[in-house]
């Protein structure tokens, strides 16, 4: 059978910045050190974004121009899932519209699940099926408390690699792993933050100790050595990658950039998101060295191939880090987080109990945003129903599945509720027509107030609806969001 390895790849960082100095601005008063790291932005979720829509949206970069029927299992990796027990990984299966006989998982418990998840999911594959595809998703979006290191230096993002046997881009050449229970920061079950140790504890023990064992391994398995690398992949301070990479022998040009400067760090997500972003710039015949750092590491190499030039674009990382709008209120940042009690009023007191049931039986419309199409006279619509919208048709038991989430369309009318409740005043709703027909009154998000217009072009995203708090259960359902100038042309960039 032939050697799995990367076939595709997508990328997701939120469109939100918040400044650093916003942030130290804010706090300093606490530590007046952290002015020191009010340098640039880190990247945001929205209030109705987490780590599992985070992933959605990276797959669906991934997936794109990819027959979705091939894919056959899908693993989701973040220490930030939404539910501790329901499957994260088969919600995204569901909003992705795959066949419910793909096999999934979540992946979890150390930043190391990115890395560790992706070894999992490169022998992964059904046997006597080449053409099955496996996707590995890593999202994160972690809470840091007001006044730690953490909330200036942690980003929310999101990354996907889609693996198989045909039109590999990137082949694995060797891996190698070491896991030692060494804690540089943990999270208790029941704590809502990190707990980090020393730095000089965590780099002396840690990243000069385990990742040289980890990277001599791997090396002589695959009998390369520094010189063979052209892309050296580690999370981690930028200084001390910089070192540790020097004195493993690898050139100081060989060092991807942390992204520190355009995002922070994503958790994680960030192996990945670091190992996408080189490979939307590593030429044929050039191999990169990943490495995922967790209570131990894993030391993954591969080497780029020829069929990268012949992989369509991707919005990718680089694309969603050149899509940008700034939060210029750190005041709301707390609030969409959850640190800070707010008071809404009255229209916020309201029953979000959930009908499951009804839900179950609904799914495919909720999740999966599966409309219809009549196959009488070809109108779309969405929900679909027993009998066809068009006037001129009305025919019953003529509508097909038809799916709605890669349809663009555009604002038909609009209205901005200041009264209504919203975490992100005002609520902006209105009805959206789609390309080639049809029209849905939905949610628009990641607008500005005054920002939306008749005829603005929209793409469909998948967000939550909202929380219940008083049972702990997150809705989800489709919005439209105003398409980005790396989202109109799919570019990915470098």
């Amino acid at each position: 059978m032939a050697r799995r390895g990367i076939v595709s790849f997508g990328g997701y960082i939120p469109a939100k910045r918040l400044s650093r100095k916003l942030i130290a601005e804010a706090v300093s008063w606490v530590n007046p050190s952290l002015a020191g790291l009010s340098k640039h932005d880190r990247a945001i979720c929205n209030w109705d974004e987490d780590s599992l829509t985070m992933a959605v949206e990276a797959c669906r970069d991934a997936l794109k121009g990819i027959d979705s029927e091939r894919v056959a299992g899908l693993y989701f990796a973040s220490t930030t899932m939404p539910f501790a027990d329901r499957n994260n990984a088969g919600v995204i299966c569901a909003a992705l519209n795959l066949d419910e006989a793909a096999q999934t998982m979540d992946v979890s418990g150390s930043l190391r699940a990115g890395t560790s998840g992706l070894l999992a999911a490169l022998g992964g594959g059904r046997d006597g099926d080449d053409r099955e595809l496996t996707v590995l998703a890593a999202a994160d979006h972690r809470k840091a408390q007001p006044a730690s290191i953490q909330e200036l230096t942690f980003g929310d993002g999101a990354a996907a690699v889609l693996l198989g046997t045909e039109g590999v881009v990137a082949e694995l050449l060797g891996s190698h792993s070491v896991t030692r229970d060494l804690v540089d920061h943990y999270r208790a079950a029941d704590r809502e933050f990190d707990y980090a140790l020393e730095e000089r504890w965590v780099r002396e023990e840690g990243y000069f100790k385990i990742v040289p064992e980890a990277v001599e391994k791997l090396f002589e398995r695959t009998a390369m050595s520094a010189a063979d690398v052209q892309h050296f992949v580690l999370p981690g301070p930028a200084r001390v990658v910089a070192r540790l990479a020097g004195s493993l022998g690898f050139e100081p040009g060989t060092v991807r950039t942390n992204l520190h400067e355009q995002c922070g760090d994503t958790g994680a997500a960030h192996p990945l998101v670091m190992l996408v972003h080189a490979l939307e710039s590593a030429e044929p015949g050039e191999r990169i060295l990943l490495l995922g750092f967790g209570q131990g590491v894993d030391a993954l190499l591969f080497e780029v191939t020829p069929a990268i030039v012949q992989l369509s674009p991707r919005r990718g990382v680089g694309g969603s880090l050149a899509d940008t709008s700034r939060e210029d209120n750190y005041f709301r940042y707390l609030s969409f987080n959850g640190l800070v009690p707010v008071a809404w009023g009255m229209r916020a007191e309201r029953n979000n109990r959930t009908a499951q049931s009804t839900f179950y039986r609904k799914r495919k419309a909720v999740t999966s945003f599966i409309g219809a199409r009549c196959f009488a006279c070809g109108t779309i619509q969405f929900p679909k129903t027993g009998t066809c919208v068009n006037p001129e048709c009305r025919q019953t038991a003529t509508q097909s599945d038809f799916a709605f989430a890669d349809l663009k369309g555009s604002v038909k009318s609009f209205t901005e509720d200041w009264l209504a409740y919203t975490p992100n005043p005002p609520l902006q709703y209105g009805n959206v027509r789609f390309e080639g027909g049809g029209n849905l009154m939905m949610e628009f998000t990641d607008c500005q107030p005054g920002g939306i217009r008749v005829g603005l072009p929209v793409r469909m995203c998948f967000r939550i609806k909202d929380q219940d708090e008083s049972r702990g259960f997150t809705r989800y359902f489709w919005k439209s969001a105003p398409i980005g100038a790396n989202e109109s042309e799919g570019q990915s960039g470098g």
